[in-house]
């Protein structure tokens, strides 16, 4: 008996029949009927006949042996059986998307192809060092960076459409499934149009006077705009009203150096790449807290590839670099 039907025949009963009657095209079908909520759209969608789409959620059904979706006048919607089958359909055709990258990246005489999902203020210096690192190693790898914010991401990442997260911790974030790793901290700086940065290094921050200023900040309900509200209201003042919300360092460093009333909080090294790339000025004002740190996010589950651990130590590496100078 070969090792395969010997692991077919230990598995449970439904497990078997799945190996056997489950098709990706199944997978494909059960995802267009969540979209569409009709079954005369999927046949639409999928150039097939409605009768054809029916008979093949029948067999679906069938071979869960309950009801994937409910009818009603609304139009089709998952049962929590459905619900199940459809998160784990979901995975594994994102499996199957990067397993058809990697044999694309192989055919280029490169081993593997990574999703890394990023938040915006990160720097693109350490995160250049760390994929040419992991290259350097032995492994050549192509990588896919997908900006977002950290609960997003993290989302994306139990979904299997992501192999890591780099972004930041907190409470609220959702870390079922998940395993994270501190790479290393970061001090927040004020940043300033520099004839505004000149004139408030001048004294001691105010931070009321500060209130009425135009402030550019990240977008609400992410880790870093949460501390920032946070500090004004630990010190005693109105938490600043953007008069602009934006997930760009560029586009922050841009609004600030063109308006002499703008100021933002961003991480220290942002600050320093956008006096470069943009001509803000940094108050060199020392804060009394630190940004959530940077983090490394990986599933618990799964297997992972050997691109990927060189990848998350080049990380590691290049995080201990940067903050021991």
């Amino acid at each position: 008996m070969s090792d395969l039907s010997a692991l077919s025949n230990a598995a449970p009963p439904l497990a078997r029949r799945m190996v056997a009657r489950l098709r990706m095209k199944h997978l494909a079908l059960l995802l267009a009927i969540k979209q569409n909520r009709s079954l005369t759209r999927v046949a639409e969608q999928l150039a097939t006949s409605q009768p054809a789409v029916t008979q093949a959620l029948a067999e679906l059904e069938s071979l869960f042996g309950a009801p994937l979706f409910s009818r009603s006048a609304r139009g089709m919607t998952p049962t929590a059986l459905g619900e199940l089958v459809l998160s784990r359909a979901q995975t594994m055709l994102a499996d199957l998307d990067h397993w058809a990258l990697d044999v694309e990246a192989v055919a280029y005489e490169r081993s593997a192809h990574l999703h890394v999902g990023v938040i915006p203020f990160l720097q693109g210096r350490m995160l250049a060092r760390a994929i040419a690192r992991a290259q350097q190693r032995g492994r050549r790898i192509s990588v896919t960076l997908h900006e977002d914010t950290s609960d997003r991401l993290l989302a994306r990442l139990r979904a299997h459409e992501l192999d890591c997260v780099i972004g930041r911790v907190s409470a609220v974030l959702d870390m079922a499934g998940l395993r994270h790793e501190v790479l290393y901290q970061q001090e927040p700086r004020l940043v300033a149009h520099r004839r505004l940065a000149a004139r408030l290094e001048r004294k001691p921050l105010q931070w009321a006077e500060l209130t009425e200023l135009d402030w550019i900040l990240g977008a609400r309900q992410t880790p870093m705009r949460e501390q920032i509200t946070d500090f004004f209201l630990r010190a005693g003042a109105t938490p600043p009203q953007p008069y602009v919300e934006s997930l760009s360092a560029k586009i922050i460093g841009e609004l600030v150096a063109a308006n002499e009333r703008a100021v933002s909080i961003v991480p220290a090294d942002i600050a320093e790449e956008l006096v470069r790339i943009a001509g803000v000025g940094i108050v060199r004002h020392r804060f009394s807290w630190t940004l959530p740190p940077l983090t490394l996010f990986e599933r618990k589950s799964g297997a992972m590839h050997e691109e990927q651990r060189l990848f998350a130590q080049a990380l590691r590496d290049v995080c201990a670099e940067l903050t021991a100078a």
